[in-house]
């Protein structure tokens, strides 16, 4: 790294640990990561009063076009949580013992260098979107590529419970109510007395996370040997959405994994679903969609592959929405549904994609403003109308594996 300003202390010592940073394993393969790290610290080095917008990172690094929305589109937000993840990483393994310690502190997008046991140089606060925790360099190591993301995301949620601010009194400032868009969306959800509960997905899993893992089979696996507390990586991700939607209208969210859901929580509350039915299994037990439904490939080059069926396919519809079958995954599809709950006074939300990304983009997708208008006029006839009972289907754009563009593809009422 060439590094052109005199002022900074230990210039040279910080662009070394950069780089060693960079040819470790933690970020072996993270392209992506490895560019934006030598971006941030060749800022950080020779503007390090400089502050560093997201525009600026998603057109420079990403190639983002100059179009680019940083409230629609959460790449930067993504791509820096997991560099975040990954720096903590490298200094509880492989940095464990370097002198020079490269930090990207929560709430900027400013790079840190310190000796260690010093403190960090100052650094110009940046709105981010709070993401951090450390990953034991046991996972790191392991073969199951899907158990690390699972793990990762498991400890995401705990953190994002834990850290989650106090809602504000009314006391605590000026308070700006939600769009009239979201009001009349998250009504059913944000009047109750009581929050409601998101049931994310945990689905059964056999195996070891250092040998591999696998999806749980029935009456070839015993029931002992199932892990079921793992979720993906866009499960955690919606949940976070989630919790800062509720955030604008002063409300809580109460969470539970699905296999510790029961029927009296149905009966007696409103319900998020984060996942699709073939991971959170709990969705079969109440009422759900009827229009696009989750089912398997049953044959074809697709055999196995989880599908959403239109049911009742109108003129210049498909019959099925698959995800890409490519690896890495370019596109995917979603379930958004809003069906009435057991009880007639409790409604349901549920925000399920094919693959994980197709459910961090339904969760997105009813979190924008525009979006969500653009749905409420095609249901009622106003952005501000009325929420109904539907049923929708969102096509989804992946890219680094972040959902960078989703489309609403087919609605129906119910």
């Amino acid at each position: 790294m060439t590094v052109t300003r005199s002022s900074l202390p230990g210039r040279d010592q910080f662009s070394q640990e950069v780089d060693k940073i960079i040819s470790s394993h933690i970020l072996h393969g993270s392209e992506s990561l490895c560019r934006l790290l030598q971006y941030l610290a060749k800022h950080a080095i020779e503007h390090p009063n400089s502050p560093l917008k997201e525009y600026q990172i998603a057109t420079e690094v990403f190639g983002r076009r100059i179009d680019f929305d940083p409230q629609s589109d959460s790449t930067i937000r993504v791509q820096a949580g997991r560099l975040r993840l990954k720096l903590a990483e490298y200094y509880s393994s492989e940095g464990a013992e370097d002198p020079i310690i490269v930090e990207l502190p929560k709430g900027t997008y400013i790079l840190s260098f310190h000796h260690r046991g010093a403190a960090p140089l100052k650094t110009v606060p940046h709105r981010d979107v709070p993401e951090s925790t450390t990953t034991p360099r046991f996972w790191i190591t392991a073969a199951a590529v899907l158990a690390v993301l699972l793990i990762i995301s498991i400890v995401a949620i705990g953190m994002l419970l834990t850290s989650r601010k106090p809602v504000p009194t009314a006391h605590a400032g000026i308070y700006e109510p939600p769009a009239e868009a979201f009001q009349s969306f998250w009504k059913p959800f944000v009047t109750d007395a009581e929050e409601p509960w998101v049931i994310f997905s945990n689905a059964a899993f056999v195996g070891r996370p250092e040998t591999g893992m696998r999806y749980y089979t029935s009456g070839r696996d015993p029931q002992s040997a199932i892990w079921d507390h793992y979720t993906g990586v866009g499960e955690v991700l919606a949940i976070h959405t989630l919790d800062q939607i509720f955030g604008l209208f002063r409300r809580h969210l109460r969470v539970k994994r699905g296999s510790l859901f029961s029927l009296d929580d149905a009966k007696n509350n409103d319900l998020i679903f984060i996942g699709s039915p073939s991971e959170n299994l709990t969705l079969g037990e109440i009422p759900t969609t009827q229009s696009f439904v989750f089912q398997r490939v049953a044959n074809g080059p697709r055999k196995g592959d989880l599908a959403i069926v239109n049911t009742h396919p109108q003129p210049g519809e498909t019959r099925e929405f698959l995800a890409s079958p490519s690896s890495p995954l370019i596109e995917d599809y979603a379930v958004i549904g809003f069906v009435p709950g057991l009880a007639p006074e409790h409604s349901v939300l549920i925000l399920a994609g094919t693959t994980t990304f197709g459910t961090q983009a339904a969760a997105e997708f009813v979190s924008r403003q525009n979006s969500v208008e653009d749905l409420l006029a095609r249901l009622t006839g106003s952005k501000t109308g009325t929420v109904v009972p539907f049923e929708a289907v969102v096509h989804v754009k992946v890219a680094r594996g972040v959902p960078v563009e989703s489309e609403l593809v087919a609605l129906r009422k119910r």
